[in-house]
């Protein structure tokens, strides 16, 4: 099972560029200073406090704490910026990086509520808020964040069905989230927050799903196409009511129809004879032809 914990560790010494910079300042002044006055005292005094100096004085970044032990004791945090150590008695072990970090953790083959297989990609944003804690109580914080968040991951997934993962991916980020902050805070460690970044199902799975889908898309045209002709059917329903006691209506009505049917040349109407001898179309179709001969 893959866990990415994102960056690289901390390194694990300070840069010493600084401190032998000005050491080596410290030695080269004294050593002028020796030649000037004709006399070595500078240069026996300048050249041990250039080493010292060399090997005291230690750098830590902005976003950095340095983790000092004084004979194997925790002596305490030092940094940002310049400090200064003891040479032999006290020992830099590594920096912890106070930034917010990003840990990639994945979930393979992992079952449902509802026993489904899944694979599911995770991204976990943690930042350290008290460097003490994680460095005395954690062994490899990075690690033990990225095996927590991985465990989470499946006891959340075995907890949800999987439509609720596909739909609701937020609710399941925040649940981990919450879980995991309550495993990390006495760490010193806070989770910010979790995102779901994929889940992936089997296969055959998909294929089952999406045709279950399209029978679903097809249910819903044809449950819309009967709604439209019943909706159709009641109207020419009560149309026929209100042509019932009313001829002069019905015959408008056919006239209508008949111009519309007409009014391109070249087209050719078919009625049947019931409707000519109800509507009494008879006349009305004599005379539209008579006036189509005329037009052409």
């Amino acid at each position: 099972m893959p866990i990415s914990p994102g960056p690289p560790a901390p390194r694990c010494a300070s840069t010493p560029g600084l401190g032998i910079a000005l050491g080596l300042a410290v030695a080269v002044a004294g050593l002028v200073a020796a030649f000037v006055l004709g006399h070595p005292a500078p240069l026996i005094v300048a050249l041990p406090a250039g080493i010292l100096l060399a090997c005291s004085l230690k750098v830590a970044d902005q976003w950095e704490k340095a983790i000092v032990l004084r004979m194997g004791r925790y002596q305490g945090l030092k940094g940002p910026g310049p400090f200064f150590v003891i040479p032999v008695i006290d020992r830099i072990t590594g920096f912890v990086d106070q930034r917010i970090r990003v840990a990639s953790v994945k979930a393979e083959t992992t079952l449902t509520h509802d026993t489904v297989p899944v694979n599911v990609d995770a991204i976990v944003f943690w930042v350290i808020w008290n460097a003490e804690k994680a460095v005395l109580e954690v062994q490899d914080y990075a690690d033990a964040v990225a095996m927590s968040a991985q465990t989470a991951l499946r006891e959340s997934i075995g907890r949800h069905e999987l439509s609720q993962m596909v739909t609701d991916r937020e609710s399941m980020g925040r649940e981990l989230q919450r879980l995991l902050d309550e495993k990390t805070n006495p760490w010193g460690i806070t989770v910010q927050s979790v995102e779901i970044r994929d889940v992936q199902l089997p296969k055959e799975l998909e294929d089952a799903m999406s045709r279950r889908a399209q029978a679903e898309r097809e249910r819903q045209a044809r449950i819309i196409l009967g709604t439209a002709e019943t909706e159709i059917s009641e109207k020419f329903a009560q149309a026929a009511e209100q042509y019932q006691d009313n001829p002069v209506a019905l015959h408008l009505r056919a006239m209508n129809m008949l111009y519309e049917a007409i009014k391109e040349k070249g087209s050719m109407v078919i009625v049947p004879s019931s409707a000519v001898e109800t509507m009494g179309l008879g006349g009305m179709m004599g005379t539209a032809s008579l006036k189509k001969q005329q037009d052409a």
